[in-house]
């Protein structure tokens, strides 16, 4: 979807709508490539970005561009990396921070290319049911990507994952719909909810003005796209700016709901907890207590990808085009995959079995204790805060520090054995820190924003943290905010108790 093409700049709607027409029906020449790109086979040498020549039927008229570290293992994890619109493979690779990770933690990328013959602005072709369709045009060149780089690295075909930003996003969603038996997780970065479109006029109203389903009709889309029986799903990683006038962020509640409605899990979350860059991470467990769907909002953020350059482990990429300095969405994104060595909260490939009796034994302020019963064998135990591993003990108690106050945060455990294989995670609790007092707010939408309890994009209105939609930006709408933790609101309308 676009991050330059005009259908997803802010302005008036007589311009946008111009724009989305010339975006899909505009023809332009070949895509120039920049970045020293090297025409080869999958055979090629790795520790570069790589273009296969070949890699099936490409009933998308797609190009492949592969990055592998110098010392791959085999049965390593592969990552599928989708640009956004005007975007390349190249500029993709260069900006998001993906190939540090890469040689960090193992596994192989796949950056597919779209083109400006198959878009007049190098967009995927996400709202068109023959390009997103299981086995159908991009999707099914995506799918044959996938094939090629399994048979050419040995990659573990149980872990397999993608993500992409903006229109790469939104295709993002629609591979994990289409393709539940292919990823184990995905992240959609500015992005919108599986199938939400599939015409042009379908495309513009997803993008600025989301339609008002229930968690159960978008997760309806996601069923019907799977293969008939499908009861294994992705995990997902949603992440929205709260400031996007392209995508609004509308679009990030609804795909949260698509997703938790999908795993049976519910709308509310498991946990919350601040991160850096003024973002606000949202974890929603399965049944077993791992996060199954996390939710990351971004305050102030506009369209684009997070990036937070720098030499940290936790920093990544550079800044551009779209490309916003904030956070290392590539990092959090990463860990909760589990490709640090850990798969998604602490379900390693250990054979220990989880830890029990796992206990809130106390919270300040800024700290939660936790202890639990011994694991046999266990040389040390990892602690994991909403699916993201904060430390590691070698006795059966950990204290979590640098917390906010009023805020709830969500833990497993898994035991390591001496090999440092992590096992099962264990039941998730919760423990929320002292020092905060929830507040309810009944005021117009209007006075909502005034009092920065909301933010208002394209006239609509969405809850300050949350994201979630208030209805039309005025006066004249009245709704009750519950402010759950510092500066994070969440519409109340049924009831609300400080």
């Amino acid at each position: 979807m676009g991050q330059s093409h005009p259908p997803f700049r802010s302005g008036r709607r007589h311009r946008l709508v111009g724009g989305i027409r010339r975006w899909i029906t505009a023809a332009a020449g070949a895509l120039l490539l920049t970045g020293g790109l090297v025409a080869a086979s999958p055979q090629a040498s790795a520790a570069a970005l790589t273009q296969v020549a070949s890699f099936g039927s490409n009933p998308g008229n797609l190009s492949m561009y592969t990055y592998a570290p110098d010392g791959l293992s085999s049965g390593a994890p592969l990552v599928i990396a989708l640009h956004g619109c005007t975007q390349s493979a190249s500029d993709y690779y260069s900006h998001s921070g993906w190939s540090k990770y890469a040689d960090l933690y193992d596994f192989a990328l796949v950056f597919p290319q779209t083109n400006s013959s198959n878009n007049s602005n190098s967009c995927f072709n996400w709202y068109q049911s023959g390009d997103s369709t299981r086995g159908q045009g991009e999707a099914l060149s995506i799918k044959q990507m996938v094939d090629t780089a399994v048979a050419e690295y040995g990659s573990d075909t149980s872990r397999v994952y993608i993500t992409g930003l903006s229109a790469g996003g939104a295709m993002t969603a629609n591979m994990l719909a289409a393709y539940p038996d292919v990823f184990a997780g995905g992240a959609i970065d500015s992005g919108l909810p599986a199938d939400c479109a599939t015409s042009l006029s379908a495309a513009y109203t997803c993008m600025y003005s989301p339609p008002s389903k229930t968690a159960a009709q978008w997760g309806d889309l996601v069923r019907a796209a799977a293969p008939s029986g499908t009861t294994s799903w992705p995990r997902v990683a949603i992440w929205y700016g709260t400031s996007d006038t392209t995508v609004v962020p509308a679009n990030g509640t609804d795909l949260r709901d698509q997703w938790t409605d999908v795993w049976g899990i519910g709308q509310t979350a498991s946990s919350t907890e601040s991160l850096s860059g003024g973002t606000t991470l949202s974890t929603y467990d399965d049944s077993s207590g791992r996060p199954a769907v996390e939710l990351y909002a971004v305050s102030g953020m506009n369209h684009g990808l997070a990036v937070d350059p720098g030499s940290g482990t936790a920093q990544c990429g550079s800044t551009g085009t779209y490309y916003l300095d904030t956070i290392c969405s590539s990092y959090y994104t990463a860990r909760f995959w589990g490709l640090d060595g850990d798969s998604g909260g602490g379900q390693g490939s250990g054979t220990l079995p989880a830890p029990t009796g796992v206990t809130v034994t106390g919270t300040t302020d800024t700290t939660a204790s936790l202890n639990w019963n011994a694991v046999a064998d266990a040389a040390s135990y990892n602690v994991y805060r909403g699916g993201t591993k904060v430390g590691t003990s070698t006795s059966v108690s950990y204290t979590d520090t640098g917390l906010t106050s009023g805020t709830s945060y969500g833990y497993t455990v898994a035991a390591v054995d001496s090999s440092g294989k992590a096992g099962t995670a264990s039941a998730a609790v919760t423990a929320t820190t002292t020092g905060y007092s929830a507040t309810c707010y009944t005021a117009s939408n209007y006075a909502h924003v005034a009092a920065g309890r909301a933010y208002q994009s394209g006239g609509y209105t969405y809850a300050t943290g949350s994201g979630q939609s208030m209805g039309l930006y005025n006066t004249f709408i009245t709704h009750t905010l519950k402010e759950t933790a510092s500066g994070y609101y969440v519409v109340a309308d049924s009831g609300c108790s400080a």
